[in-house]
């Protein structure tokens, strides 16, 4: 007789603990306890959504066509307004009916589509630090992840050639993200180029991740991997609602590029949903449509937050960090003096000691360790205030070492 009758399958024992559900919950003990924990862990955008986007969505849930099921693909006047935007954007056409999806955010399509490419046996390249959807994806999907240092485009791409040489079976596919999270590693077109080359020379399907593309600084405009030439034989591109529209908690994004890719996305979609509220596409589409002013004046804010976050860190003496110059981020490396802890404990001692909630870099894989991420999502006050109670976190810190 069977002790447990709860049997789960062999994936779960290769899923770690979800990194924000663990930062979560102590954030919220805190916070049930009266503390008033900064917010820097998650990518969880706290301004508003434009407005524009919220009366669209209050005219259009009023209509009782829209409370239906909708399509898994998304609506036809969505995924038009989505090629509309992409050929505004970044000149690229791209056909509504056969290269574009909606999906429920970028996580949920990123994480169908390595069901529908990848099965026992099957490799990918996952940049590393990895945003956990992308090594996990392909772990769940019953594949394996090949970690490849992202911050160095030269050996990324030399890396990636040596394996699909050497090994037998080659990879199958190759995941991008850029900018990158977490360490918003930033790359030009030319970067791209070389990945269309690498992916015809080694028949790679090429996935990239696009969701900080609107949020860039000092000038940068960060390139569509689809603008490449040849891109869309070899891969696709998702892109969110969540960041540069704030509609993190909406749950809209698409992806685009592919037909092949896409009608695979779409078979895997029609068995697991019935597409997104319609009512929340139709408000997109004007979010798509009216809203290119506030996305620009929203990167605005996440420059402005970086730069006074970077100076509150210069005044601590907290070096090694590079400037980002796309995502909602900065990654920053660990003062010296408290490497020793790592940085799932450095981080609790922010939570604890400076009521600073930040995302441990071990959580994106052990590349990341010996890093923090902090998030931008918090107004440029409340950042300021953040890198005070830092400040003071560490002289408790040092205090503790000496004693």
């Amino acid at each position: 007789m069977i002790d447990d009758p709860v049997q789960f399958s062999q994936r779960m024992h290769q899923l770690p603990p979800y990194l924000f559900g663990s930062i979560n919950r102590l954030k919220d003990e805190k916070r049930r306890d009266g503390i008033d924990i900064i917010d820097m862990a998650m990518g969880n955008p706290t301004d508003p959504t434009p407005d524009p986007i919220i009366t669209k969505l209050c005219e259009v849930a009023q209509d009782s066509r829209n409370h239906r099921y909708s399509s898994a693909a998304g609506i036809y006047n969505l995924r038009r307004e989505v090629a509309k935007f992409y050929r505004k954007h970044w000149e690229i056409d791209v056909d509504p009916e056969s290269e574009v999806i909606a999906t429920i955010g970028s996580k949920e399509g990123i994480s169908h589509l390595c069901l529908a490419l990848l099965g026992p046996g099957d490799t990918v390249f996952v940049p590393a630090p990895s945003y956990p959807i992308h090594a996990y994806g392909v772990v769940i999907a019953g594949g394996q992840s090949i970690a490849v240092p992202v911050q160095d485009n030269d050996k990324f791409l030399q890396q990636i050639d040596d394996t699909c040489r050497t090994q037998n079976p080659q990879p199958k596919a190759l995941f991008l993200n850029y900018p990158h999270n977490p360490t918003c590693h930033c790359v030009e077109p030319e970067f791209f180029t070389e990945v269309v080359k690498l992916a015809k020379k080694h028949g790679l399907i090429v996935v990239h991740d696009f969701a900080y593309g609107q949020i860039t600084f000092d000038g940068y405009r960060a390139p569509s991997f689809l603008a490449t030439p040849g891109a869309k034989d070899v891969g696709c591109e998702f892109t969110t609602m969540s960041k540069s529209f704030n509609m993190a908690g909406w749950r809209i994004g698409y992806c685009v590029g592919n037909r092949k890719i896409i009608d695979a996305l779409a078979a895997i979609k029609g068995y697991y949903d019935y597409g997104i509220f319609q009512a929340i596409q139709i408000a997109s589409i004007i979010g798509l449509r009216e809203c290119d002013e506030f996305t620009v004046a929203q990167a605005k804010k996440y420059e402005e937050r970086r730069n006074a976050l970077l100076e509150g860190m210069e005044r601590l003496s907290w070096t090694g960090t590079e400037p980002p110059r796309g995502g909602m981020f900065v990654w920053a490396r660990i003062p010296q003096e408290f490497q020793e802890m790592g940085s799932m404990e450095f981080a609790r001692r922010l939570m604890e000691d400076a009521e600073v909630a930040v995302a441990p870099g071990v959580g994106f894989g052990p590349q990341g360790e010996g890093h923090l991420r902090l998030a931008l999502i918090e107004n440029r006050q409340r950042l300021q205030q953040a890198v005070r109670q830092i400040g003071r976190a560490f002289t408790r810190l040092r205090a503790g070492a000496a004693s």
